[in-house]
């Protein structure tokens, strides 16, 4: 079985941005590309890529994530579903509604998250990687 991981939103951009990546990061997004493993990008992150990119804060944009996931297939796209947003609201030490909502994705699939943000990092309801 493939092992599987939930991204964050600057996860995904530094990758797309070709920014620096913590090598173990690094290798996580490669073996997913050579389709070794399983990245899913929750669909709010995909939101929030929209919403930087309009704003001129990412160089990326939503049409270079589709393309990204449809190069590679093991990076995949995960629905906001009504068990979603249920495991969303259990987790009550990550204030943020889109981070919450994707900490949520990671507790409904119960695979890690690939962030380097502190308060996910911090949430005891997840489990992180990033260093």
């Amino acid at each position: 079985m493939k092992t599987k991981y939930v991204t964050d939103t600057m996860a995904i951009v530094i990758r797309l941005e070709k920014r620096k990546l913590s090598a173990k990061v690094k290798q996580l997004f490669e073996k997913a590309e050579h389709g070794e493993m399983e990245i899913y990008i929750p669909a709010i992150v995909f939101a929030e890529l929209g919403y930087l990119s309009e704003k001129g804060k990412i160089d990326i944009n939503l049409d270079n994530v589709k393309n990204y996931c449809n190069k590679y297939p093991s990076i995949k796209e995960k629905e906001t579903t009504l068990n979603t947003i249920i495991n969303t609201f259990q987790i009550s030490d990550i204030p943020e509604l889109h981070d919450r909502i994707i900490a949520g994705t990671a507790l409904e699939l119960n695979h890690p998250i690939i962030t380097n943000d502190p308060v996910i990092t911090n949430s005891r309801f997840v489990t992180t990687i990033w260093g």
